[in-house]
């Protein structure tokens, strides 16, 4: 009897029932039906529970950590962010996790990191000898360089796949950790049969910035006036109108799109003396906080994911502080970190980089409004870390706090706390506003991720390291102090870079990053004011 098999595929790559079976299992994931998928990821996301509760608080079980430190953000508005790639690199902060002797981390990015950028965040690790840790790292890459998200780069590629798969401790509590969750996020964890820490795609209206506003109004806080839900130019000029002509004090208003990143999505406008805005007067009046971001592209991509408008908070003391959250799979909410965030460019919306903690005046009133939108969050059903953004005006009875939005990712305060919480083994005690360590004492830092000049291209990643140990402004563990790079690989290509600098005071933290910004512009021949 001849038997004839009709492919509906090519059957030339699969040369063994395996490839094939891949290739059967990653086709079916990728064309569920969304109910069935969320029902799959929710059944996975079921084992964080027990490994919340006994694997994690031990730090000699044995555990598999995969890090994707996919930015699966629009690409056109992620393009305007220089040197985007190496913000794959900010993660790096959580190979100390290594510093866990049973513990094994597969990190995944775009291209290969350099060898000298992994053995500098090894060195840091305290108690564990750099080759101990190496043996338990598995640094991974699709060899990639395009704009796609790593996380599509990885599911693209079966064999990058099945090495993650083989590379993943047998019997160990594996979990994936990301910068955000997308449906690529989901599609990896079920391939990799990983649950994922943190917020389920569908969710993820709630860290939109409508959905932000949204949330805001059910749990009652204080928020600029405003509108959501708008889906073209046309609706934002009419509710520019309407915010313009209910409140005529108002001088400034913030357009933005739901989904932007770092403030790229922003847009500042300057009300005319006429009552009624116009889309012309959008199309000149608009202050574009992306740059090269023209008023066409703004359009579409407001037509694409939507956008707010809100008021323009004014004040005579005016801070733009932060808060940092946490609901552990088992429920719990955690206030991780405040901070002080450091905006700039030419309106004023760009993320620079941030002071932890934030000003104690208002610290812990920040630490019960972000206890209060947790609790909001955990009924819907969010898991994971997320940040909220405040703008702070000063006022005769006291501070004042307004909402601006919910981030439900891993921000650029993230890392910077995830690095000094390694390196210190302290915590947060958000009643009091301080970062406590082990031997009593506290420490401060100030963080960014955005000190750049053309000339800094002079230095290699090898040089940067060099100099700042030669130079003596390198984390030192003995007094646990220093300064610590990342997005080092930017340097060359873009002269970019990133640093944490940590003091026991923020006196000495803001000592250390000026020496450290010192000690560069003089080895790269930058004199004062260029």
């Amino acid at each position: 009897m001849n038997l004839h098999v009709k492919w509906s595929v090519n059957p030339a790559p699969f040369l063994n029932i395996f490839s094939l079976l891949r290739y059967l299992i990653m086709n079916t994931i990728q064309h569920m039906p969304s109910d069935e998928l969320d029902r799959r990821f929710d059944n996975l996301q079921r084992r964080l529970v027990h490994q919340f509760e006994w694997d994690f608080p031990d730090p000699m079980a044995p555990k598999t950590v995969v890090i994707v430190p996919s930015l699966t953000l629009d690409p056109e508005i992620l393009d305007k962010l220089t040197g985007q790639i190496h913000y794959e690199e900010r993660l790096l902060c959580l190979l100390l996790l290594l510093r866990m002797p049973r513990t094994h981390i597969i990190y995944l990015s775009s291209m290969p990191i350099d060898e000298v950028i992994v053995d500098y965040y090894l060195h840091l690790l305290p108690g564990i000898t750099g080759m101990h840790a190496r043996s338990r790292l598995h640094m991974m890459s699709p060899y990639d360089a395009s704009n796609k998200p790593l996380t599509q780069k990885i599911l693209d590629r079966p064999r990058l796949l099945d090495r993650i798969r083989q590379n993943i401790l047998p019997d160990s509590a594996a979990h994936l950790a990301c910068f955000n969750i997308t449906e690529h996020e989901q599609h990896l964890a079920l391939a990799l049969d990983v649950p994922l820490y943190g917020c389920p795609h569908r969710l993820n209206w709630w860290g939109s910035k409508s959905g932000s506003r949204e949330l805001f109004r059910e749990a009652g806080l204080l928020y600029p006036v405003g509108y959501e839900n708008l889906t073209d130019m046309q609706g934002v000029a009419e509710a520019l109108s309407t915010l313009h002509r209910d409140f005529p004090h108002i001088r400034k208003a913030v357009v933005k799109l739901n989904d932007g990143f770092s403030g790229d999505g922003n847009a500042l406008f300057r009300f005319p003396d006429a009552d009624t805005v116009t889309e012309d007067d959008l199309r000149t009046g608009l202050c574009m906080v992306a740059p090269d971001m023209t008023y066409e592209v703004y359009a579409q991509k407001m037509q694409l994911m939507g956008g707010i408008v809100e008021a323009f908070v004014e004040g005579d003391l005016k801070t733009s502080p932060s808060v940092q959250c946490r609901i552990t799979p088992t429920g719990a909410l955690e206030v991780i970190s405040t901070h002080d965030q450091i905006l700039g460019g030419d309106c004023g919306q760009v993320y620079l980089g941030a002071c932890f903690p934030a000003d104690t005046e208002y610290s812990a009133a920040l630490g019960e409004i972000g206890l209060k939108i947790s609790e909001v969050l955990r009924a819907k059903g969010v898991l994971g870390r997320f940040g909220i953004d405040f703008v702070s005006v000063k006022k005769p009875h006291g501070w004042e706090h307004y909402a601006i939005e919910i981030n439900l990712r891993k921000g650029g305060t993230t890392h910077p706390y995830l690095m000094l919480q390694f390196l210190t083994d302290g915590h947060y005690d958000h009643p009091s506003g301080k970062f406590i360590m082990p031997n009593g004492q506290t420490r401060f830092y100030i963080a960014t991720d955005g000190l750049k000049n053309d000339a800094y291209r002079r230095l290699t990643p090898e040089d940067l390291i060099d100099v700042s140990i030669c130079r003596q402004v390198h984390f030192d563990h003995t007094i646990q102090e220093g300064v610590v790079f990342h997005l080092v690989g930017a340097i060359s290509a873009y002269g970019k870079l990133g640093l944490v600098a940590i003091g026991s005071s923020p006196e000495r933290a803001q000592m250390y990053y000026e020496k450290a910004v010192a000690v560069l512009n003089a080895e790269c021949g930058i004199r004062n004011g260029e």
